[in-house]
């Protein structure tokens, strides 16, 4: 099969309403307690809290975690006055399938990831370093 690993995915497929950022926070790896790193770039993964902007979302499709590669921990975008969170972007955006078997019957899920986090319209935004070098 010619695809391999993750499917490469406009922001705006994934989030086509926007997205509101909730905070972020280190992935540890659960056996050895120490930060969980990117297969690909051998990075830490960092955990953004994100709220689909969609307003027909509903349940577990409201709110998910994208995953972040970065030496540091990604910056998000300045707070907007009078919201309880910060609208976002995500860079180079990728989803990976994979098979949830966790509940009563399996199903298909998505695993978020990205490589950099900025303010909506903003050309560069803020990222985190994403190698060694840049930090």
């Amino acid at each position: 099969m010619a695809i391999q690993g993750a499917l490469p995915v406009a922001f705006g497929a994934v989030f086509p309403h926007g997205a509101f950022a909730l905070g972020v926070e280190a992935i540890t790896d659960f056996e050895t307690k120490r930060p969980q790193m990117d297969k690909d770039t051998g990075l830490p993964l960092w955990a953004v809290d994100v709220i689909d902007a969609d307003p027909e979302a509903r349940g577990k499709a409201k709110s998910v975690k994208v995953k972040v590669a970065a030496n540091v921990c990604p910056t998000l975008p300045d707070e907007v006055p009078g919201l309880p969170f910060r609208p976002i972007e995500f860079e180079a955006m990728a989803v990976m399938p994979y098979v949830d078997d966790s509940g009563r019957r399996p199903r298909v899920a998505y695993s978020l990831r990205a490589r950099g986090v900025k303010a909506p319209g903003a050309a560069g935004g803020r990222r985190a370093p994403a190698t060694k070098e840049a930090a």
